[in-house]
């Protein structure tokens, strides 16, 4: 029996049958519609989400009820889920199940960084206390990178949820994208500056770092392939960046290897590096990663227009190609019209987060500006890096009626 109350677990029960009514509902269905056209290459309506990973403290920490630990963990992953759509009314599809994924872990590198983190409940900001200062003489510290699984504890917690809600809301074995990250990682141990004068500085040994992590997610994936830890990666199963994996090009049942997955990469921290420097130092390790994916989803909030030309548009599964404001977006448009590469935009976030009355016309102005640069593209607009919307869903509600507003007057496909 799991550890919750009978208060508790009613509330959540409550909260599972409310998550499985709105997933059936007409106006989820037609949310799914247009994911389903995206995923299937179909320039018909974009999709429009308005993402608070940043801020939940003010979206969804001052709903939760429960007391017991497993009870609030319940309760804050099915508000999670649904509040996309219900307090925002964004294009955020609910699911008629219970994700859960197998505990796995993969790490590039076998030391871990000091990050000295700003205080305050919005505050975002961080500074990385380099770990590593010179990375010519301490090339051996990067070595040993691990993975692994927990298939036990995984088993254990479908036991408990499928105990509360499973009757209700069934629970579902998912899998987000395969991972790859190692610049970020990188970065977080030497700083910037000592991973740019590494460069030139000592590129034997910058190299030589990149093989030692590419070489682990390799084995990585080598390990999820063996150990039978791959499941489908379609329709509502996660994509790195906060999106979905609709598409009608990989398998939904059986998977065994990696190449019937969605990968993610990104490599924000070479985004002042010029294109030649990034197909030195990047694109070949990232380029043995990518061939063990199905398709590819790239790129966090660097600019990808430099490096589009010669090395991402190598790549003939990438199906989602992030477009932050850093971009020259009218490019990045001319690049991806009449592709099956997804047009990720991520909006400039100052319109919802400077403080006082929101700005309409500007508001309008910018998505027009995202709507023309995108048009003859599948597009899906997501607004992220927002820090804070200063406690007001309804300021956010009202953005997002705005956005729409403007992709629905101004896109064309």
């Amino acid at each position: 029996m799991a550890n919750i109350s009978q208060k508790d677990r009613e509330l959540v029960r409550d909260l599972a049958k409310k998550q499985l009514e709105l997933a059936n509902s007409d106006k989820n269905q037609a949310i799914l519609k247009k994911w389903h056209a995206l995923g299937q290459g179909k320039r018909e309506a974009p999709t429009v989400r308005f993402l608070f990973s940043n801020f939940p403290n003010e979206v969804i920490s001052p709903l939760i009820q429960c007391e017991s630990e497993l009870g609030r963990s319940l309760e804050y992953s099915l508000r999670w889920h649904t509040g996309g759509q219900t307090i925002f009314d964004d294009d955020t599809p609910i699911a008629p199940y219970y994700a859960v994924g197998w505990h796995t872990w993969a790490s590039p590198f076998n030391i871990s960084p000091h990050i000295t983190r700003a205080e305050g409940v919005n505050a975002k900001g961080f500074h990385i206390d380099p770990v590593i200062e010179d990375i010519e003489a301490e090339v051996d510290k990067f070595k040993g990178g691990y993975f692994g699984a927990d298939k036990e504890g995984t088993k254990k917690s479908i036991e408990t949820i499928e105990d509360v809600i499973g009757d209700i809301l069934p629970v579902k074995m998912t899998m987000g994208s395969l991972g790859g990250s190692i610049t970020n990682q990188l970065v977080h141990l030497t700083g910037m500056e000592t991973y740019y004068t590494a460069m030139y500085d000592c590129p034997d040994a910058l190299h030589q770092i990149m093989e030692m992590a590419t070489q682990v997610y390799e084995n990585y994936y080598d390990f999820l392939e063996k150990e039978g830890l791959l499941l489908p990666t379609c329709e509502m199963s996660g994509v790195a960046q906060e999106s979905y994996a609709f598409n009608h090009e990989l398998p939904t049942e059986n998977v065994t290897k990696t190449t019937e997955c969605w990968g993610f990469l990104e490599s924000q921290e070479t985004t002042a590096v010029s294109p030649e420097t990034f197909g030195e130092f990047v694109f070949p390790y990232q380029d043995r990663l990518v061939k063990r994916f199905g398709l590819l989803s790239y790129g966090c909030c660097e600019r990808v227009d430099a490096i589009f030309p010669d090395y991402l548009s190598k790549w003939k599964n990438l199906r989602k190609l992030s477009v932050s404001p850093f971009n020259n977006e009218m490019q990045v448009g001319e690049y991806l019209r009449g592709t099956g590469i997804v047009y990720y935009s991520k909006p400039r976030a100052e319109f919802v987060t400077n403080a006082g009355p929101l700005d309409d016309e500007g508001i309008i102005e910018c998505f027009k500006g995202i709507a023309e640069a995108s048009s003859g593209c599948l597009l899906e607009v997501a607004q992220r890096e927002v820090g804070t919307i200063y406690g007001d869903c309804d300021r956010a509600r009202k953005y997002v009626a705005l956005a729409k507003y403007a992709i629905d007057k101004y896109w064309k496909p």
